[in-house]
């Protein structure tokens, strides 16, 4: 359990840092497919870092494709969430980045899949 604990800190702070570094790479297309965008490279970057992890800590299983999928998954629906359901925003305390929510998608949805 406490493999996990670590991961999870790890694919927060590595995805929150990361994401930034890949997406300004990728020119600006619009909201909506930046939006997605910015899912895929939370969903990859939390992937990885799963893969990486499992090799370092142990207690920790190897991440597959379909780990990878459900963390994508995960993502577009935090994106989506951000995009079509502004009223979510609005009920989140506002220390609280909406950045954030795609990245807790793809970590919950790696979760699933462990």
């Amino acid at each position: 359990m406490l493999g996990y604990l670590v991961l999870i800190a790890l694919q927060i702070v590595v995805g929150w840092f990361g994401k930034d570094m890949i997406a300004a790479q990728i020119p600006n297309q619009g909201a909506l497919i930046d939006g997605i965008v910015d899912a895929a490279c939370f969903a990859v970057i939390v992937w990885l870092v799963g893969l990486i992890g499992s090799l370092v800590l142990k207690s920790v299983r190897r991440p597959g494709a379909p780990t990878l999928l459900s963390a994508l998954v995960g993502a577009l629906i935090g994106a989506a969430i951000i995009l079509f359901l502004p009223d979510v925003l609005k009920a989140l305390p506002g220390q609280v980045n909406p950045g954030f929510i795609p990245l807790a998608g793809a970590i919950l949805g790696y979760l699933v899949r462990r």
